[in-house]
């Protein structure tokens, strides 16, 4: 935007431009801090685990029977929920790092899907946080068999 003002000189008609500087200086998104918690890196990551072909659970086998029951009982959610589970993150200002407990399922090659897994759980932080993601550890704690029931108690509610 440009202020125009006119000379006294009434033979011109040409207006005179004068510059405006901008305030605040510099780009926007440059103005004040984000700060990302380390749930929500966490969730990303866990819903990106999931994605990924092979993948039958997240967390250790106890885990996932404590997390069942608490999932079942009204107002017993406090803790991590099941996007979380299996799932730990550190986030810092600009990098995290991230521990990830999953149980694949029988006849998959580990090498294969830990590797989709990492692939996937990157491309997802990184994306949707912008930081910069130094490593993804990954615990296998199970597997998964095809005639086996999962762990999860039945409800004695109906």
């Amino acid at each position: 935007m440009a202020d125009t003002t006119h000379t006294g000189d009434s033979s011109t008609d040409e207006p005179r431009r004068t510059s405006v500087t901008k305030r605040g200086g510099g780009d926007p998104a440059s103005r004040g801090r984000t700060t990302i918690a380390d749930g929500v890196v966490e969730k990303i990551a866990g819903l990106a685990a999931r994605d990924v072909v092979g993948v039958h659970a997240m967390g250790s086998g106890i885990s996932r029977t404590f997390g069942a029951v608490r999932d079942r009982v009204p107002g017993g959610g406090g803790g991590k929920s099941s996007v979380t589970r299996g799932v730990k993150a550190e986030v810092g200002e600009v990098q995290t790092a991230l521990d990830l407990e999953i149980v694949v399922d029988y006849g998959v090659s580990i090498a294969d899907v830990t590797g989709d897994v990492r692939e996937n759980v990157i491309a997802a932080v990184e994306r949707m946080t912008g930081l910069e993601v130094v490593e993804v550890n990954i615990a296998v704690s199970d597997v998964k068999l095809p005639d086996e029931e999962d762990e999860e108690p039945e409800s004695r509610l109906q």
